[in-house]
């Protein structure tokens, strides 16, 4: 494993972020994984080297951070052995100040998060989407006060407008508040959207980018040529298709088999050999995918590699930005 700095901040991180929202209650949602069965899978990842983990609040309503912080705390001799990074925003009830980014919500949701996590801290703190409801210089003060007293340690950001960013970003300085460190954003070989202003602005900025979906909701982990309609059927919300993903799954099985290599582990490359990325964050339900994210960091694509991978992507609306 590799480790490298996240953004401009001394924190280090693996290069594989191993996102935990597919483990949680089962008989919530048929796809979450049980305690029991995904503690194999964070054993495997720890074992390779995996310090860096992802969870939220709202994943399986609270019971991913419980599933999260226990078996953490048994596969790690220390706290400070591993990086625990959770999200802010969404609904964790009914009544009207159980969601968003205002004081009351975050100062509410970080001591029920840790109280779900078992800690006394969290690591990196991110706000899950942007809230238009609330002046972001009362959201930005809320995030400081937890900084400084040692609840959270950084702060990070999700899926939003690159202006929307800049401006908590210019905020928070002009406040003297905690910028974020970290932009945790959708980015993959069919979804390249941030390289049109997020992107550029986290490589000036020196901040880290932590990228979801990095296989497109599998679309890239198997490489299969597909009818625009049945990628449909295997998407969902999350990742909008269209023609042009069969062309760019034809590349992305070519590369794969000069290299001898599974779909996935290319896919994975090409992301982390783009900067500023840092660390993809990777949601496992099988052992056989983790191991495909491992593999990938010490793969190295060639400028012509990336050539044929990328030629094929068409732009596309943007979207998932609540």
């Amino acid at each position: 494993m590799r480790y490298v700095r996240l953004g401009s901040s001394g924190l280090k991180v693996s290069r594989i972020g191993l996102g935990m929202m597919s483990f949680g209650d089962p008989a919530a949602e048929a796809w979450f994984l049980s305690e029991d069965a995904a503690e194999p899978m964070v054993r495997h990842a720890v074992d390779a080297g995996v310090t860096f983990f992802d969870t939220a609040d709202m994943y399986s309503g609270g019971v991913s951070e419980e599933v999260t912080g226990r078996l953490l705390g048994k596969l790690f001799a220390r706290r400070s052995d591993y990086v625990l990074a959770t999200k802010v925003f969404y609904p964790m009830g009914s009544g009207p100040n159980d969601r968003g980014l205002s004081r009351k919500h975050i100062m509410d949701s970080v001591d029920a998060s840790l109280r779900r996590l078992g800690t006394d801290h969290i690591d990196l703190y991110q706000i899950h989407r942007w809230d238009a409801d609330t002046p972001i210089e009362e959201t930005m003060a809320a995030l400081d006060d937890l900084v400084r007293v040692g609840k959270v340690r950084y702060l990070g950001a999700s899926l939003m407008y690159a202006w929307q960013f800049a401006k908590a970003q210019f905020t928070a300085r002009t406040g003297g508040w905690t910028p974020f460190v970290s932009m945790q954003t959708r980015y993959n070989l069919a979804y390249r959207e941030e390289e049109r202003e997020m992107i550029p602005f986290c490589a000036d900025q020196r901040i880290g980018v932590l990228p979801y979906s990095p296989l497109a909701r599998g679309l890239l982990a198997g490489g299969r040529r597909d009818t625009p309609r049945a990628l449909a059927e295997r998407a969902d919300g999350w990742q909008r298709v269209d023609g042009s993903d069969t062309d760019v799954i034809d590349a992305l099985r070519g590369i794969a088999d000069r290299h001898n290599r599974p779909p996935a582990q290319i896919a994975l490359a090409w992301l982390l050999g783009k900067a500023p990325v840092t660390a993809p964050i990777v949601g496992v339900t099988r052992p056989g995918q983790l191991d495909d994210a491992l593999a990938a960091v010490d793969l190295r694509l060639s400028d012509d590699d990336v050539a044929v991978l990328e030629a094929p992507y068409r732009p596309r609306a943007l979207h998932g930005y609540s």
